[in-house]
């Protein structure tokens, strides 16, 4: 027997897309930006994490609980310290045309919550583990994924 779709899901149907479930326009900030102007930026915008790029490129991502735990946690200074001193470097990425699906298995293999979205070199939009839970529901891939370890 083959597994129950997931709700709002019929069997064999094919998985949306990640352009239909991304956030589109992504925050993104150079390597040089202090961690001080990150915070508030994620505060006003009411985000958890913003893309990091070096010369107009993705390089990086951060996250809020990045800022406590590898800069807070550890005494850093906010004025002082960069994204890019304590950003994720280099990304898994998918592209707005992947399945949904396949980003789950992504965002497992690498133990993330997040994947930015790339189309040739423009960084088009992140999708979340969120955005996959919408049409995905209860997938016990979502669910190994928000067990996983988190990095530190």
């Amino acid at each position: 027997m083959g597994k129950a779709p997931s709700p709002g899901r019929k069997a064999g149907a094919v998985p949306p897309r990640i352009r239909e479930v991304m956030s589109a326009a992504p925050i993104m900030v150079p390597l040089e930006t202090t961690l001080a102007e990150v915070a508030r930026l994620m505060r006003d915008r009411g985000i958890g994490d913003v893309l990091v790029t070096s010369a107009g490129r993705l390089c990086g991502i951060v996250t809020d609980r990045d800022i406590v735990v590898r800069a807070v946690a550890d005494g850093l200074s906010a004025v002082v310290t960069t994204v890019g001193d304590i950003c994720s470097a280099g990304p898994a990425t998918v592209r707005p045309d992947d399945d949904t699906a396949a980003a789950a298995a992504l965002m497992r293999r690498h133990a993330v919550r997040r994947l930015p979205v790339v189309e040739g070199h423009r960084t088009v939009g992140i999708v979340s583990i969120g955005d996959l839970a919408i049409v995905h529901g209860d997938d016990p891939v979502l669910a190994d994924i928000s067990k996983a370890p988190p990095n530190v």
